[in-house]
Formats: C-alpha cells, structure tokens, sequence
C-alpha cells in the first residue's frame, strides 16, 4: 500500500537515517521503536506526506488516505465538541449542503418537465445513494460512539472545545481521525493522554480495523496487544522484524550477541591489518602486499554495534526513613471546584509499605485527592497523614518547578548524598543524559528533558511515601523499566496515577477506582483489577440484555404455518444453494490470501521492493480478494435472509 524506497534525511551533515526501504501492507499493525531522537517521528512525517526526505522517495496509490496523528499540535477553538467531531464527516457534509440546496431550488421552480428539472432531479437521487453508501445516515450516532469510547460524556458534547486541557483536545483530533476511516493510520504516541479504559478501548478498535496501522509508543502493553510487526530505527538504518515488541527485544538481544562476535572478529582483522601495512609501508618487495589490504580495508563494511544501553544499571532509592504503621487516614473527603463536585464522601486508608494506584477517566478526580493527601489544596471532611511521613512528589508539572538556571549536572549534585554521588554521571546516563548533555541549563531542555530531570532529582531524595501522578509520559522504555526497577526495590509506600499497564504491572498490589465521584478499592494487581472489571461490565451488558417484565408473557406468534410445502422446499433449495457458494467463496478467499502473504514476504526483500511489476501483481491480488470479500458479505446477507423466510 505505501513503498518506502531508500530515504534518507540529513542534518546539517548529520545522517539521522540513510538507505531505508520497507512497505506497509493493508492490515499491517507495526510499532516503530527506537531511541529517543532516532528519527520515528521524523519517518512518520515523511508517510504521512508533511515532510520531505533528503534523498529517495515513497509511494503509495492515489486512492489510499492516511490518517496521521502527531505528538504535537495546533487546535482551533471555534467550536462545540461535537461541531469539531463532526468535520471528520466533510464529504457527508458536503453532499448534505448539495442535497438540501437542490431540494430548496426544486422546491422554487415549476417546469417539472423541462430536461434542467429531470437533471437536478438526476442529481440529487445520485447525491441521497452516495449520501447512503458513506453511511450518512448514522455518522451522528458514530460520533457520539467514539468520543464515548474516548471517555467524553454526552453532556461534554456541546462544550466549547476551549474548555479542554490539551489532553482532552489530542483526543478531539484522535477521534476525528477515527472516524475518517483513512487506509494507514501513522500514531505519534496515542495513549499519552488517555486513561486505562480508553487506551483498552483504542486497542480493540485498532485491532477491528479493516486497514492499517503505523505507531510510536512508549506503552510496551499497548504494543504487544496491537501489533504483529516491530520497525526499529537504530544506528540510521532499521530493523524490521514479523513479531510484537517484547519478541524484537528478545530477538535483538540473540542478534546483538551474534553481531558483537561477529564486530570483535572484524576489529580483530581491521587491527592485524594495519599493523601488517604499517609494518611494511616502506618495504618495496612487500609493495604490492601493502596496497592489496590497503585496497582491502577501504571495502571492508564496518560493522557498527549501537552502543551498549545501561538498563541494567542498578538504581535504588535511598533508605525510607522510619514511619507509623498508617501513612494516609481520609474520613468523608469531598471536593467542589464551583458548581462542579469531583470527590463526594470519600474513606481512604493506606498503610505503611502498601504500592497503591489511582486509576480511572481523566477528570474523575485521582489528580485532586493527591493534592488534598499533599495538602495543596482545601476540601471537606478529614485527611491526616501519619507520624514522620516524609512525602517526595511528582507531579505532571514537575519540570516547571526546576531551577532553569543551573545546569542539568548541578540540579542533581546539589541533592545527592553517600554512595550515589560516584554514579551521578551514571544515573544521568541511565535518564539519556550523557557527555556534554550534563553541561546543558535546565532552560534550554525540552519538555521532556525536564521531566526525565525532575524524575532523577525525585530518585535521590530520602522519603518514605512517594506519591507519582503520570510518571511515565515522557519516559522511554528503558528509562521506565529503570524507573519501575528503582520504585519496586523502595523500601516505602508508593501511590502512583498512571495510565500504563506495563509499569503498574508487578509494581502495585492494591487498585483505588475513581468513577462518579466516588471511590472503590480492588487488593490485587492491575491486571487483576482489569479482569474483574471486565467481569462486571459483562454482568451489566447481560442485565441490560434481558427481556423487560411486559414482554416475557408475549406469547409468539407461530407463522410456520403461513408457508406452504413448495415454498419451505424452495426456501431450503436456496439455503443449501447459498451455503455451498459462500463455501467455494471462502476457498478462493483462502488461496488469494496466501498468495498476497507470498508477494508480502517477496516484497519484504530490499533487492525486490523496487520491483514495479511485482508491486502490480500484489495490487491486482489485493482488489481481487477485496471484491471477493465483497461478495461474500452479500452472499452471507442472503443467506441470512433466506433463513429468516425459514422461520416465517
């Protein structure tokens, strides 16, 4: 569907990738990995056609529409939620204003036989089954479907998209996208605003999609749940693997070993043949044995290691000092910004060394009761925190609160103490802050830099009750997998908001949901909770799926009896008929696909990718079983109907 052939980009002499070629297939789900700064945003840029390579070029048919999502970017705010949700729906509109146009028009004129009245009649009967075939008909209730599933509420519909937090906007433009139904969707960090509930709900949609899928992200669950292909961009070029990304890493870490053998043998050959050259630079007989390997060595392909990664790099917290057995006591805890109330009677305990999470929908109020725990902020009803609990925090805008004057070297100098002070270049280096990247001020970082900064400073400090609202949005894999290594080795109490299941998992053992100002308790871990969550909505949908009390006693009607002997045989002919198409249908369906999975894996090879009349075959494959698929709908939608006559 798009073929990726040798692009490369380049900055001011720096190659971030060079000589890269793959192509996406319909209904591929790859997650694009790599360092941070190793170019996957950039890549997505270039698919999704906003940014042009420095060398090489991609293609993809005219017909096919992508979808792109990035980190970044700009919202205007000139409409309601629902107004805004909506535009994802233009064509629709469009032939929407037509209709209603025309039909105002027709409804003006009186020479109903003249060929200008037949042609706008033509029209609009042309422009209603276009209007029908893009689903005109329910896109409404298709908007107000995603935007549920994105944790929005039917009384946030006709809110000015203003009164979002950024968060919320990103998901206004993810649930536009959405609803586009575009044949690519490249997503640039998806699950960074959204909560457990929408993340679950974005990956089962994604996993239903009928086209394909391109993402970054940090969420590792989220990955091994959606995808079945990893392109990792490493050292300027990729890597590109048929697995999810839990089986690349174990994959890489097999060829790592393989390849660092494979690297000590050329050093060792790249080294005995300098000192051969150098040995007898000046030796006429030896001349032409000198210029072979000089001739040698300038062919070689240098194998390139990237280099050796720290995540092993032992990071602990120091000791927690000595606290009471009850860290936070709340009795009746209730909060009201205004006329909006977030927490209503709320009893929370937590104990000493207990690893609990806040978990629930963005606005439900897990962010406020650690501000009340904290102190922040006022409230009614009781809190107290226990005897010598030494509190350290991080909140979403903790990067704020840095020192933007001192370098990034001197905000963790000044706060660590004993052993650690010797690895402070390591632990640095751990949170991607290496060589001159220590001398860097705090006011020159990104966003993202600070937060990996504010979380290292948090590392060091001496407390016993660790209280972490989203931790991990700016945290690449491997700073998180330290971070969680560090925060399950705490000999404290820890309460952590988070959206990722990767880092909860194994970290807490209690569960606190946030849901209609109120506040339920799970003990367990998160998947625990997830499970027994997915147990309760099945009981709802199966309580909301019983038959009401006035129907029970309906007797049905036996109409069996209105159909004659011809016309159940006749009916059982067609059923039989229908059932051996649809079965000569899927066989078809079976040898097209292995056929297209064949050109899948021919086209995969960098010596064929560029293969014009290959890349037409596999294109001629895909409309055929398209069509196939087509038909076979019908033929199902027959069938069903033939089977229902049955039952008259």
């Amino acid at each position: 569907m798009i073929s990726v052939e040798n692009i490369g980009v380049s900055f001011g002499g720096f190659d971030l990738f060079k000589g890269v070629s793959f192509l996406i297939n319909r209904k591929d789900r790859i997650g694009l990995a790599g360092k941070n700064g190793s170019g996957k945003s950039t890549l997505l840029k270039i698919l999704a056609g906003k940014l042009n390579p420095s060398e090489g070029n991609t293609s993809l048919p005219k017909d096919v529409k992508i979808g792109y999502l990035p980190q970044q970017m700009i919202i205007k705010d000139t409409r309601s939620l629902k107004d805004e949700t909506i535009l994802a729906f233009d064509e629709i509109l469009g032939i929407e204003k037509n209709i209603s146009k025309i039909n105002h028009e027709l409804a003006e004129r009186g020479d109903y036989e003249s060929q200008a009245y037949l042609g706008m009649i033509n029209q609009v009967t042309e422009l209603n089954e276009r209007f029908r075939i893009l689903g005109g008909e329910n896109y409404e209730a298709e908007v107000e479907q995603t935007l549920k599933g994105l944790g929005f509420e039917n009384k946030d519909f006709n809110r000015a998209t203003s009164e979002f937090s950024g968060g919320w906007r990103m998901r206004i433009e993810l649930a536009k996208i959405l609803l586009q139904k575009p044949d690519v969707f490249l997503l640039d960090e998806p699950t960074n605003h959204l909560d457990i509930e929408s993340i679950q709900w974005l990956e089962d949609f994604l996993k239903n999609y009928n086209g394909a899928v391109m993402l970054v992200s940090h969420d590792k669950a989220f990955l091994d749940n959606l995808t079945t292909r990893t392109i990792e961009i490493s050292v300027g070029r990729i890597y590109d693997q048929r697995m999810n990304y839990s089986q690349y890493i174990q994959w890489k870490k097999e060829q790592r070993e393989q390849q660092l053998a494979a690297y000590k043998n050329q050093q060792k050959l790249i080294s005995d043949t300098e000192q051969f050259i150098e040995r007898f630079r000046y030796k006429a007989t030896k001349a032409v044995q000198v210029q072979s390997r000089i001739k040698q060595l300038d062919k070689l392909e240098r194998i390139e290691i990237e280099p050796e990664d720290n995540s092993s790099l032992n990071l602990k917290f120091p000791p927690a000092p000595r606290s009471g057995s009850v860290i936070v006591d709340g009795k009746r805890v209730s909060k009201n910004y205004g006329d909006l109330q977030v927490l209503n009677d709320i009893d929370l305990i937590i104990e000493k060394n207990e690893k609990v999470a806040f978990v629930g929908r963005n606005g439900e109020g897990k962010t406020t009761l650690a501000k009340i725990i904290l102190d922040e902020i006022d409230f009614k009803g009781a809190l107290k925190i226990g005897h010598n609990v030494k509190i350290g925090y991080f909140a979403q805008n903790q990067a704020d609160l840095l020192d933007t004057n001192k370098t990034v070297l001197e905000t963790i100098d000044h706060i660590a103490v004993g052993d650690i002070r010797t690895k402070i270049r390591d632990v640095l280096g751990a949170f991607m802050f290496s060589g001159e990247d220590v001398d860097k001020k705090v006011k020159v970082l990104s966003g993202g830099e600070r937060t990996r900064l504010a979380m290292i400073k948090l590392l060091l400090e001496p407390v016993n009750f660790l209280v972490l609202d989203e931790p991990t949005n700016h945290l690449d894999m491997r700073s998180k997998e330290i971070l969680k290594n560090a925060l399950a080795d705490f000999d404290g109490t820890i309460l952590v908001i988070s959206h990722d299941r990767e880092f909860l998992d194994g970290l807490v053992n209690c569960v606190y949901e946030f849901r209609n100002k109120k506040v339920k308790q799970y003990l367990g871990g998160i998947y625990d909770f997830l499970q027994r969550k997915k147990i309760e909505s099945l009981k709802e949908l199966e309580r909301k799926k019983e038959t009401p009390p006035q129907q029970k006693d309906k007797k049905p009607v036996n109409s069996k009896s209105l159909l004659t002997f011809e016309d159940r045989k006749e009916i059982n002919r067609m059923i039989s008929r229908k059932e051996k198409n649809i079965v000569s249908i899927e066989e078809k369906i079976s040898e097209l696909e292995k056929k297209i999975e064949n050109a899948d894996i021919m086209l995969s090879q960098p010596e064929l990718i560029s293969d014009s009349k290959l890349f037409n075959q596999y294109e001629q494959l895909k409309k055929e079983l398209e069509n196939l698929m087509g038909i076979w709908e019908l033929e199902h939608e027959d069938l069903e109907n033939w089977k229902s006559k049955k039952n008259w």
